[in-house]
């Protein structure tokens, strides 16, 4: 049998298979709500006979929307809706469905793609202040966005946390931090929009910091979910990926809980060792050689 269609095992976790289908946004939301077109297009998908569904991109806060039609998990009216959808899924379906957490920063207040899909400034009646590390636009015409302050950056970990305790509650597999394509958790990595005097910013080890504290409280809040994995940038070519805000098309994202979070082309083939405990890992291919262990993979996965 072809090893892609063989089970494999993560923790607790088990796919019947290695075919993973990746988290793809929908822009059909109205106030983070799940609703019937999230139910018919996930229940087609588990019909699919993947190892393992994936949700879009959820934002844990409304201004960490990329768009104003985003899912979302950040109160109780959003999680009673996404829990119906799940409960709906898997009434038809054993695949296992996981959720990709996620806050957009410099990102967020967009329109959808069918509109254009450029930034809404404030004054819009869709659009809201986006946050960030430093006060960078993502584009020349694009809103300033705020920096984030030791408070702010608190009320990310705490919601990052609480929306995984909801993933949990209602009945997803797998959660997910989104840390890559120049999103929230990627900027505080890079150090192209990341310009911050504080332990924020400066050193890789301060760059960390943010994406580090989210994912300790993640698996502090949900102890018993099934099991975690991040999305990180890839490594392009000799420049560290957390140095770009955007991957080419045809390398978006190597997506790994394993992967290096330092971000280097060596690193990144790291995850070719994987033990049963580790969180869930998915990527495009497996590494072509071993690297020696990166010193920051202990701090993701300890």
């Amino acid at each position: 049998m072809s090893q892609l269609f063989s089970p494999v095992t993560f923790g607790p976790l088990t796919l019947s298979n290695r075919i993973v289908i990746a988290p793809m946004c929908q822009y059909s939301s109205t106030d983070g709500l799940a609703n019937d077109w999230h139910r018919q297009h996930l229940g087609m998908l588990a019909q699919s006979g993947a190892g393992l569904l994936i949700l879009e991109a959820t934002a844990v806060l409304p201004e960490g929307r990329i768009s104003y039609a985003d899912l979302g998990l950040w109160d109780d009216a959003t999680e009673a809706a996404l829990t119906d959808v799940i409960a709906s899924v898997k009434r038809w379906s054993p695949m296992p469905v996981g959720v990709q957490l996620a806050h957009a920063g410099r990102k967020a207040s967009s329109a959808r793609p069918w509109d254009g899909g450029g930034p809404l400034p404030p004054t819009d009646p869709n659009g809201w202040t986006v946050k960030a590390p430093s006060a960078l636009p993502f584009t020349a015409n694009g809103p300033t966005p705020e920096a984030l302050d030791e408070a702010g950056i608190d009320a990310v970990v705490e919601a990052f946390a609480v929306a995984a305790k909801r993933a949990e509650r209602a009945g997803l597999d797998l959660i997910e931090l989104h840390a890559a394509h120049g999103y929230l958790l990627h900027q505080f990595l890079s150090p192209l929009s990341n310009k911050r005097q504080d332990e924020y910013g400066g050193s890789l080890e301060n760059r960390m910091r943010l994406l580090i504290r989210v994912f300790d409280a993640v698996r502090a809040r949900s102890p018993t979910a099934s099991a975690w994995a991040c999305a990180f940038p890839p490594a392009t070519g000799s420049t560290a990926a957390g140095t770009s805000n955007r991957a080419p098309p045809s390398r978006r994202s190597s997506t790994c809980a394993a992967a290096s979070s330092c971000m280097s082309p060596a690193a990144v083939s790291t995850h070719a060792r994987r033990s049963p405990s580790s969180p869930a890992t998915r990527y495009r291919s497996p590494p072509r050689s071993r690297q020696p262990r990166c010193a920051c993979r202990s701090s993701l996965l300890a």
